[in-house]
């Protein structure tokens, strides 16, 4: 199929910009249907503040595009100080509990309840293993 360069309007700051044939091509080729709404500058701009951010989105769940208020150090579930959305965790807060094994001491990404056994890394993988071979259906 042969292209055309295409002029179109900016939805953000309302300049012209031309969407080449080489750009149509592109898109073809990643079976986009939509042609850019965002000349290159905004969509630079837009992909740098969504990366620093690290959300995907230039509002809130709640519909405002002026921030989030309150709600600043909270994580999308309300949380506060939990795993950053950017998708850098940092240090992981581990606890302690019992080996309902070996009775040895393990260190676990999440606050044991009680009502299901917990398992050291050791004893974790031999379950797994022995639930995998059982398991097998073929």
């Amino acid at each position: 199929m042969s292209y055309a360069d295409k002029t179109l309007t900016c939805r953000d700051c309302g300049t012209d910009f031309v969407f080449t044939s080489g750009e149509q091509e592109f898109y073809a080729q990643k079976g986009f249907t939509n042609e850019p709404s965002r000349c290159p500058a905004c969509r630079q701009a837009r992909k740098a503040n969504r990366s620093s951010s690290g959300t995907d989105y230039s509002r809130d769940s709640y519909g405002s595009s002026s921030g989030r208020d309150s709600y600043d150090d909270r994580d999308s579930y309300g949380r506060r100080d939990s795993y950053s959305s950017s998708y850098s965790r940092g240090e992981r807060e581990m606890h302690s509990a019992t080996c309902a094994s070996c009775g040895r001491e393990a260190l676990v990404p999440f606050v044991p309840r009680g009502d299901k056994p917990v398992y050291c890394s050791d004893c974790f993988r031999q379950q797994r293993q022995s639930y995998n071979r059982s398991s097998a259906r073929w």
